[in-house]
């Protein structure tokens, strides 16, 4: 799958079997799993017919599948630690539903190999994004949903999440993201808190790109870049950890 002209729609008896091999899930409908798997990218590169419509991209899949993946996961962590406080199982759940944890959980899958991408996206490394992992992990999950129901959804999570509920249930997890760690540092040594300033934010709307300063007192201790403000904001925190530490030893 070197560029978007070699990729062709997983068969059933080829590649959409081994993904469906993959996903424990056996979809009725094809034309579900074909738009789970096609970015933006592909659908505005790509037209089809004499109208020159576009193909559906998994854009509106994903706000469904982030919709059914936070129910599925708040309802088990509820229900599994009916004690812990709302602070903590909040904490858990915005470790377990970051961008960074289903990112990975799309590797595990392989799902960036039958992704379909434009040519652009394919050369900037589009299969490895973390943002486009998390977003075809979301995808997936609302396709299963539109095609088997409800059920097969909640399956299919609780079943890519089981080693990450060991995890959680072992306490081998720190749910504090960078930011909460930086300002728990820096309170400590008795520096003011941070400020973040977005400086730089390229690219198109399907793939954006944006530079964030982090700055203590009005110097700038470290950089970050992401595809949300979000993540280059984290990336910042995480580096300014990394510089704190290593001036701390």
């Amino acid at each position: 799958m070197e560029n978007q002209d070699d990729w062709q729609p997983p068969s059933k008896t080829s590649e959409r079997q081994d993904l469906e091999t993959r996903l424990d899930y056996s979809f009725k409908d094809s034309t579900l799993l074909e738009r789970a798997l096609t970015h933006s990218s592909f659908a505005h590169e790509t037209r089809t017919g004499v109208s020159g419509s576009l193909p559906e991209d998994y854009e509106g899949l994903e706000f469904l599948g982030d919709a059914i993946l936070g129910f599925v996961i708040t309802e088990f962590l509820f229900r599994t630690y009916p004690s812990r406080d709302e602070g903590k199982l909040s904490k858990m759940r915005a470790f377990l539903v970051s961008t960074k944890h289903l990112a990975s959980l799309s590797r595990q899958l392989d799902l960036g190999a039958f992704t379909r991408l434009s040519y652009g996206e394919e050369k900037t490394g589009g299969r490895q994004k973390r943002a486009i992992l998390a977003d075809l992990f979301e995808s997936i999950v609302a396709a299963i949903y539109m095609d088997g129901g409800f059920e097969p959804a909640r399956r299919f999570i609780l079943l890519q999440f089981g080693k990450s509920f060991e995890q959680i249930a072992k306490e081998g997890v720190d749910f504090r993201d960078h930011k909460s760690l930086l300002q728990e540092m820096l309170h400590k040594r008795n520096l003011p808190e941070p400020t973040y300033r977005t400086v730089d934010e390229s690219g198109p709307d399907h793939n954006k790109e944006f530079v964030v300063t982090l700055n203590i007192q009005e110097r700038i201790l470290a950089h970050g870049i992401g595809p949300s403000k979000k993540e280059a904001q984290q990336k910042a925190a995480e580096r300014a950890l990394e510089v704190l530490r290593l001036n701390q030893e």
